[in-house]
């Protein structure tokens, strides 16, 4: 009876000792409101109704990194600076050159399974580019008869250096606290040509 009264405790032992190590792992979920983020991005570039009679469009790349960080569980705020990689060519006539921009977003995101999330954002953004007469637009121009329709545009783009910028998009997570990122929507609406940039945007971010 002394021996099984003495060899009892080494039986409880492992049951009482269960709850520990799982308390342990539990308390080392960081909750997403601590967490900040980094990512990296491939971004193209819509331009839409550019110029006030002709509406041309042109694509351009850019590269863009994102800083920010969770507010709550559900809000998030961000810093976003890009560069331009190639320039959009309009009608072959107007080279848009997007140098460099830089944006500030507050946004909600929420979960659609354990893995996954959607998110909406707002904010502004700053932008330095130009646009110039490709060779085609300058002979269109120097024809006395002729003429080309973006001439005025080639001084005056961008008019207006900041602007409302909005984004949707969703991320999936391929490994912990990585996510796949896809995304949309306006970067830069110039008041003064009337011309539109969207971003369209795919890559990788990392919370930390």
């Amino acid at each position: 009876m002394n021996k099984l009264l003495q060899s009892l405790p080494l039986v409880l032992a492992p049951p009482l000792l269960l709850p520990v190590p799982l308390q342990a792992l539990a308390d080392n979920d960081v909750p997403r409101e601590e967490l900040n983020y980094v990512g990296l991005l491939a971004t193209a570039l819509n331009h839409r109704s550019i110029g006030g009679d002709t509406k041309g469009k042109a694509w351009s790349n850019a590269g863009t990194l994102v800083i920010g960080g969770h507010i709550t569980d559900l809000f998030h705020a961000e810093l976003r600076a890009g560069g331009g990689l190639s320039e959009g060519t309009v009608d072959g006539e107007l080279e848009l050159d997007i140098e460099h921009f830089a944006s500030w977003y507050i946004g909600l995101h929420y979960p659609v399974t354990d893995y996954a999330n959607v998110y909406g954002q707002f904010g502004f953004s700053h932008i330095q580019g130009e646009a110039s007469l490709t060779a085609k637009g300058l002979a269109r121009e120097a024809d006395p008869e002729d003429g080309s329709p973006y001439a005025d545009l080639a001084s005056k783009y961008p008019d207006s250096d900041f602007s409302v910028s909005w984004i949707i998009g969703a991320d999936v997570e391929v490994l912990d606290n990585a996510y796949l990122v896809f995304e949309g929507g306006r970067l830069f609406k110039d008041t003064g040509t009337g011309a539109n940039t969207f971003q369209f945007s795919s890559g990788l971010r990392y919370e930390f």
